[in-house]
Parts: structure tokens; sequence; C-alpha cells
């Protein structure tokens, strides 16, 4: 018996209305439906951590340090990332290169110092570079922060762990900056700027305080540069036959490594190897620190964050500042920017003055004043010798929080 044409014709129009009501609800649940809640962490908000505990992402259970580190154990390269004045991520980061050291060749790659210095990182690696001139390269390199560094840099040499630089070089990024060709015969790194959820995550950490999406082209091209070049240089470390047995612990600002869109997928790309992410997670900002917050604008990212996350608290040194931009000019170091309420604003110092002596010590770069600056205490006063419209003058400047 034939089926009734107006029942087939019904159905017809409901199978299609059910169809077109799966797709409407699909597409607009897609972002939540797909989305890691917690900023990538499933099962548990990273903020109900108790400081010092371990998470792994993927699972949502809670681990030792020693299981943690049976875990990676297969890994070739393990990312630890930081946020970079936080004491408290360094101590971590040495924590795992001390005990990944007690078993295996371990080699410590570092974002703060560009594959130019490598040179000079063998030389501080094998005892010919002083300590004086290796603060100064990292000076050079990165600029302030030695000593949150020092404890990593000091066990790495007692150790006779190598130091690899992984950022492009000054000359590379200014070219690249200008749109002229690589300088010197060299080659910009393979650039990828297809993955959706990358270039979302940098647009929302960029556009919290910088304006368009197409003013923000430039930066996100540089961005790509220096993680595609410390990708290029992991898989560079990874087929060199010298670090064979190797493992390479990566040191870098944790938006380069989180949810492994950034360098451990640009490292993947070119040399698959096994790799693990380990975050130092810091969720509460002390209200004394709020101004070191990063403004990021919320976005929907459908990766895990990393595959553990490590909660730690968040402290900085209680350093003295100048609170001054400077750049090094033929005759000295110039002032190129006195920031509001700071100690060089209070004391007088002003825009375009030639700051020639500290202390009865001649300035000619500008990583001799952070030198000076790091064996100050609060309280204590010094003495510069300005240059200000061509004449000379002295100013007392009192560090005071």
């Amino acid at each position: 018996m034939s089926p009734n044409p107006v029942t087939q014709t019904i159905r017809i129009v409901l199978t299609i209305l059910f169809l077109f009501w799966l797709l409407l609800f699909a597409r607009e649940g897609r972002t939540e439906e797909f989305a890691v809640p917690n900023s990538g962490s499933p099962y548990l908000n990273l903020g109900d951590l108790h400081t010092g505990q371990i998470l792994h992402l993927p699972t949502g259970l809670t681990v030792t340090f020693d299981q943690m580190l049976d875990s990676i154990n297969p890994s070739r390269v393990i990312y630890v990332g930081e946020t970079h004045d936080n004491i408290e991520a360094h101590k971590v980061q040495l924590k795992i290169i001390k005990r990944l050291s007690e078993k295996h060749p371990v080699a410590i790659g570092l974002e703060m110092f560009r594959r130019s210095s490598q040179e000079k990182l063998d030389q501080w690696n094998s005892g010919q570079l002083s300590k004086s001139e290796f603060k100064t390269l990292f000076h050079t390199n990165w600029g302030t922060g030695y000593r949150l560094y020092q404890p990593i840099f000091d066990f790495a040499r007692a150790k006779n762990l190598p130091l690899i630089g992984l950022k492009s070089s000054q000359n590379v990024e200014n070219s690249f900056r200008s749109g002229d060709p690589a300088p010197n015969g060299t080659f910009y790194p393979e650039l990828d700027d297809q993955d959706p959820y990358h270039r979302a995550f940098s647009m929302a950490a960029f556009g919290g305080h910088r304006g368009t999406e197409k003013a923000l082209e430039k930066p996100y091209r540089m961005l790509l540069l220096w993680e595609e070049t410390m990708a290029q240089t992991v898989s560079q470390f990874l087929t060199n036959p010298k670090y064979k047995n190797t493992k390479l612990v990566v040191l870098s600002g944790g938006f380069h490594v989180q949810y492994g869109f950034g360098i451990p997928k640009r490292a993947y790309r070119r040399v698959p190897h096994a790799y693990s992410i380990i975050q130092p997670t810091v969720t509460h900002i002390p209200e004394e620190l709020k101004n070191r917050e990063m403004e990021v604008e919320k976005v929907s990212i459908p990766l895990f964050a990393a595959d553990y996350a490590w909660k730690v608290d968040y402290k900085v040194p209680d350093n003295v500042r100048l609170g001054v931009r400077l750049a090094k000019k033929n005759a000295g170091v110039t002032i190129m920017e006195v920031m509001e309420n700071t100690n060089a604003e209070r004391a007088g110092i002003l825009k375009g003055d030639l700051l020639l002596s500290m202390d009865g010590k001649n300035i000619s770069r500008v990583e001799e004043i952070l030198e000076q600056l790091q064996s100050k205490s609060f309280d204590d006063h010094s003495i510069f010798r300005i240059q200000r419209n061509g004449k000379e003058q002295k100013v007392e400047v009192v560090f005071i929080k």
C-alpha cells in the first residue's frame, strides 16, 4: 500500500525543520560548546588550587612533584612558563631543572638571550666569561631582572648545563620591522599565521590596550617572528647530534607556551617530538601589584592551557627604581623618558638629560646604571652628574618606595 502523499510531504517538511533547528542551535552554541572552561582547565578552576599544588589539566587530578616528573620523563623538551618578574615562578623553574639534571643531561633554552649571543653563552658555560661580563650580556639582551634568574644561571654554570639563546637578533628584528630583506644573508624563519586560536588569543592580549585589529597586525607579525625564531632554535637543538641525549628545558614568558600554539606547536611543526608544558600559575594579584596586571580581553579557546598548572604566589623583588627610560648615546646615557611620581622626577631629572656619572663612577652604558641600582636599598642616596643644555650639574636622588 503506497504512503499517503500528504503524510509523506509532512514528514519531509518536519525532517527539514528538524535539521534546520540542529544547524541553528549548533551555530549559536558553538563557541561555548567547544571552549575549554576556566581558561583551559576543564575540571577545576585554577583559583581553587592551594599554593604549591600541581594540577594535571587534562584529567583534573592533582599530583606530587615526583609524579609530575615521572610523567614528563619521556619528553625531549619541557616548557616552563613564567611571569617574568615573579620570584616564585623562577623558583619552580630552578626546582625542575635541578631534579631533571640528576637523571638526564639537560640544556636550558632562554627567551632572555638572543641567538646572536650564543658564543658568549658558551664562554660562560665553559668558565671563560666573567660574572660581570655575563651580567652585562644579560642586560644587553634582556634589560633588568638579573637577580631573578641568577640562581638558575649559577646552577647551570656549576653543573655545566649549556645555555641556549632562543630569540631573534636585534638586526633581524629591525629589518623585519621595516620590511627589509633579512640582513647578512640570513633568512627569516617560516611564519605560520593560520592558527585561529593563536591569533584570537594574541589579539585579545594586544587589544586590551592598543586599539583596532588592523593596527595590531604589525605587533602580531613581530610576535610571530619571536615565537617562530625560538621554535626554530628548539628544532635545531633537537637535530643537533651534540645534544642527541639531552633534554631541553625552555624558560619563556607563559604567553609563549600557554595553550601550546606558540613555541611548542611551531617547534613540533619543524621536528615532531615529545614535549610537556608546565605553567607556574598565579590566580591572585596582591593589591600592591595590581598595576602590573596585564589587561586581556576574554576569548574562548578550545585547548588545554598546559599539561600541568603549578599554583604559585606572586612575589616581586623589592628593588629600588630610578623611574626613567634610558638609551645609549655617544657621550653617555640619555634620559628618554621620566615616569610620573618616581625618584627621578622627585629629584628634578628631566627628559633629555645626559647621565655622566653615578656616585663618582663614570657612565657610558645603560647596563652600568642598572648594575649600580641593584646594589642600592630604600632610603639610600645617590649623586648623579648630568649634562643639561650643554652645562654640567649634580643631582641628588633619594630612593624611596
